[in-house]
């Protein structure tokens, strides 16, 4: 990719949300805590992490007031993550909040599930449009070997609950673990296609709290192609990507697809136009950045939201070309993904 203003100038004080490569971030990720009521092993140890205080977290006007800015910058999709966002008890205000500023931009969550049932209605009609569901195995004994707790029945409910709420297309977003769930990756699909889940498989990441993850072991697009076919005819869907991170096939003729997001071994970095913003109220531009911007200190401060978005756009102009995973100098950020917001 050939940079095009110098990233050491100033970052342009009008338009949307232009990095110094071109690129416009139009997707925002809000984590909204970074409390999991799972303990999948390759997300966090099994006794958890030492969560954020309770004053460090942005409060829910706060969340609104700066998704509002993003919103002014040019954000149009805004994704509720965690952690588990369920487990922000205020999560369904949070949406109201978000669904009531002009623009309006589409909202969509992404969670494990566990607590959807309860809440799913709640969340449609306050505004929510969709939600992607984490779940790497329909197999009961693997879900709780791999989650460390037995929640499969609760996610089936949940998943069940947000279909008929509405929160549609109702996505799966699945993790393929060499050993552990990688030879039902064809099973999952299958269970799919019957309830009429839409199905990501996405490439593990260096984003474990352990920081155990090895490349040389990870079970890489390829593969779950290679797997997927041996049950299913997969072509590729005749539609362009734009800034998609998944390629799409359609299984057995279609109309049901599959995507696959190979985000270490063809990563998409060129076309991506997200940016992040964590529950402590950080800007992340990448989520393997080194870096990240504060606005939650200068939001308590009395920082306008002229100056706040300034601080945005300084942290989106300085975006670097690619994560760099298996690049030289690659180092696994000190933030997990639990603390980082998918």
């Amino acid at each position: 990719m050939t940079a095009l203003p110098d990233p050491r100038t100033r970052p342009p004080t009008g338009g949307g949300l232009i990095d110094g490569y071109g690129r416009v971030a139009r997707d925002l990720r809000v984590s909204v805590t970074d409390r999991c009521n799972l303990r999948c092993t390759y997300c966090m140890p099994a006794e958890g992490l030492p969560w954020l205080l309770g004053e460090h977290l942005l409060t829910d006007a706060e969340i609104v007031r700066l998704v509002g800015v993003f919103v002014g910058l040019g954000v149009s999709e805004v994704r509720l993550t965690g952690g588990e966002p369920l487990l922000r008890r205020s999560v369904v205000d949070v949406v109201e909040g978000i669904a009531a500023l002009h623009p309006r931009p589409a909202i969509a969550m992404t969670t494990n599930g566990v607590g959807l049932a309860r809440i799913a209605e709640q969340l449609a009609a306050a505004g929510l449009g969709r939600v992607n569901v984490s779940l790497d195995t329909v197999d009961e004994a693997v879900f709780a070997r791999l989650t460390l707790r037995s929640r499969f029945a609760d996610v089936e409910a949940g998943l069940r609950a947000a279909a008929a709420a509405g929160l549609t297309p109702v996505k799966i977003n699945a993790v393929a673990m060499r050993g552990v769930n990688d030879r039902g990756v064809a099973d999952l699909l299958a269970w799919c296609l019957a309830r009429g889940y839409d199905l990501r498989f996405i490439e593990q990441m260096p984003l474990d709290a352990q920081h155990g993850w090895d490349r040389a072991v990870m079970v890489t697009a390829a593969e779950i192609h290679q797997r997927l076919a041996e049950r299913f005819t997969l072509t590729p869907a005749d539609q362009s990507r734009g800034s998609d991170p998944a390629q799409i096939f359609l299984v057995d003729g279609g109309p049901a697809t599959v995507g696959v997001i190979a985000s270490v071994s063809a990563p998409f970095c060129s076309a991506c136009d997200r940016v992040r913003l964590t529950a402590d109220g950080q800007v992340r531009n990448c989520l393997f950045s080194q870096r990240e911007t504060d606005v939650r200190g200068p939001l308590r401060d009395g920082a306008s939201d002229a100056e706040l978005a300034a601080l945005i756009r300084g942290e989106m102009w300085v975006k670097g070309p690619s994560h760099g995973i298996g690049g030289p100098g690659f180092h696994q950020p000190d933030r997990p993904m639990s603390a980082i917001g998918g």
